[in-house]
């Protein structure tokens, strides 16, 4: 004879594995390396930077 199930652990376990099948395909869907992150962030700062340097400015005397 069979040892007796339990319908809720199993349904819980169930849930977890697909949960975690779902994040890993989100990981490779949506996800970015810390590196990559960095690039961005310093590739944004230095076009900050260029465009306040070619701001033009009102001259202080006159207002």
């Amino acid at each position: 004879m069979t040892t007796p199930i339990n319908l809720n652990k199993a349904r819980k376990a169930k849930a977890k594995s697909e949960k975690e099948q779902r994040a890993k395909e989100n990981r490779a869907k949506f996800g970015r390396t810390k590196a990559e992150k960095q690039l961005e962030a310093a590739r944004a700062e230095k076009l900050a930077k260029l465009t306040d340097a070619h701001r033009r400015t009102e001259p202080s005397g006159e207002g």
